[in-house]
């Protein structure tokens, strides 16, 4: 069975979340994530716009200059998405700390 893979529009709007979070313009993050000058910002607002989507590498150089991790881009539930983000932040902060989730 082939496991489909995941929608553009969760790609596209976690995408441009981040970036307007972080300050940059879509040709800057493209430019930083190593995209050529010329065409960043014409495809970075195709990714936001869900007209295509990055392959896993520049998804990859995305988190990187974004300061997220490749997973939150994927995630499908806007709550963890969230939950993503929360523990990125905690381990950077808290590097030889374990954070335990108990379920209820």
């Amino acid at each position: 069975m082939l496991i489909s893979t995941v929608d553009n529009t969760v790609i596209g709007k976690r995408l441009r979340l981040a970036r307007v979070n972080k300050g940059l313009k879509q040709a800057e993050l493209g430019c930083l994530a190593g995209l050529d000058e010329e065409t960043a910002s014409s495809r970075v607002s195709q990714y936001e716009r869900e007209v295509s989507a990055p392959d896993f590498g520049l998804v990859s150089r995305f988190a990187t200059v974004l300061d997220v991790p490749e997973a939150y881009f994927y995630a499908v539930d806007d709550d963890l998405a969230t939950l993503i983000l929360q523990y990125h932040r905690f381990k950077k902060a808290n590097p030889n700390s374990t954070l335990l989730i108990t379920p209820q």
